[in-house]
């Protein structure tokens, strides 16, 4: 009865490991108001600290384009990295991820000198992420996905969400800034092309994966 318990033990560890190495694909592609992306992002099973239906997107490839300043098919070198940054005081609601990137002039007054980004993506759609802004859903939040594109150049990919019951199409925004300045502000207009509801099937099996093996262990056991 020990040996195999024991070798029920050895066999959930090895699935569990499997499970969490296990890193999923997602296309992501946006177009409106002078910009457009074609991405794909990568991400495993591990989700924001406090918001366990968030995934933390771990790798990103693909094209960005900018008509609005001259910006054709720039390669997507990369995510800009998390920094843990502290919100507003105010603010309860946003992720354990919450970053920000500090940019010298240009953005509106609202933002204080930074783009925000936590790199989540929500498969069930983003809940409403800031004390103080009401709208809610979106494969990414309001704090969105931000990559390089070279020369000192960042995108950040945004939801602007929607009142709860809406049937209006999500909407996106796209900001484009060096750390010297912002180089365009698209505040809306953006939309994603399809939306990607796969991903939330995804994210489903592999939880459930995970919640299978486990209480097939304790049946055992």
């Amino acid at each position: 009865m020990r040996h195999t318990l024991l070798l029920s033990a050895a066999v959930v560890v090895c699935s569990t490991l499997a499970i969490q190495a296990r890193a999923d694909t997602s296309k992501l592609n946006f177009s409106g108001s002078g910009v457009s992306g074609s991405l794909v992002v990568t991400y495993g099973t591990a989700t924001d600290a406090k918001y366990p239906g968030a995934l933390e997107i771990t790798g990103i490839t693909g094209t960005f384009s900018d008509t609005n300043v001259g910006i054709t098919n720039a390669t997507v070198s990369g995510l800009v990295g998390i920094t843990h940054s502290i919100p507003e005081s105010g603010n309860l609601l946003a992720p354990d991820d919450f970053s920000r990137f500090a940019v010298a002039t240009g953005l509106p007054p609202v933002s204080n000198g930074f783009v925000t980004y936590d790199n989540l993506l929500w498969p069930g759609g983003a809940p409403q992420t800031a004390t103080d802004y009401p709208f809610e859903g979106g494969i990414v939040d309001i704090y969105g996905l931000a990559f390089d594109i070279g020369g000192g150049r960042i995108v950040d990919f945004y939801s602007n969400g929607k009142f709860v019951g809406s049937n209006d199409p999500f909407d996106y925004g796209v900001v484009v800034a060096t750390s010297a300045a912002s180089l365009d502000y698209v505040g809306g207009g953006v939309q994603v092309t399809p939306e990607p509801s796969s991903v939330a099937l995804l994210a489903t099996g592999v939880l459930g994966m995970g919640g299978m093996v486990r209480r097939r262990f304790l049946r055992r056991a």
